[in-house]
């Protein structure tokens, strides 16, 4: 998807970077609403991948829920690495954490969530856009002039 965002060069992003614990589930428990705006992103033809320490073990059942490619990574370093793979100049991610940080540091978009979890400082302070919740981050894609009210200079 392309964004034309006055005052920038257009936007592109392809893929959609999600962390799974403290930003699509807390406590391991998926977030209502989740489950239908992921399925309306990927009739959108977005590639959305699923990036998790998997601190709650249920990363696979919940990957397998949403129909979204899963990969487990079990530091920050790894994400990075793995969003390395992925074109990182078009994607965007959406994490909370300090796992998340060198995600951040390495893609296009970086968006960050407030909810019950919290935030690390540092990914807070590297994020581009900071939104209360899970539902809220999704819905930029899905409501593209929100993104761009937000990132226009």
């Amino acid at each position: 998807m392309q964004y034309n965002i006055p005052g920038q060069e257009p936007l592109t992003i392809e893929t959609l970077i999600l962390d799974l614990n403290g930003t699509l589930a807390i406590d391991g428990k998926l977030i209502d609403g989740v489950r239908e705006r992921i399925k309306e992103l990927r009739e959108q033809a977005m590639r959305i991948v699923l990036f998790t320490g998997d601190t709650n073990g249920n990363a696979a059942g919940i990957a397998d829920e949403l129909q979204l490619e899963v990969h487990v990574t079990k530091d920050a370093l790894a994400k990075a690495d793995e969003a390395k793979k992925l074109r990182p100049e078009t994607a965007a991610a959406i994490g909370n954490g300090r796992i998340d940080l060198e995600l951040f540091q390495t893609v296009r978009l970086r968006i960050l969530t407030l909810q019950a979890e919290g935030v690390h400082r540092d990914t807070l302070l590297a994020s581009d856009i900071i939104v209360p919740s899970i539902n809220d981050a999704l819905d930029l894609f899905l409501k593209p002039k929100r993104l761009i009210a937000t990132m226009r200079k």
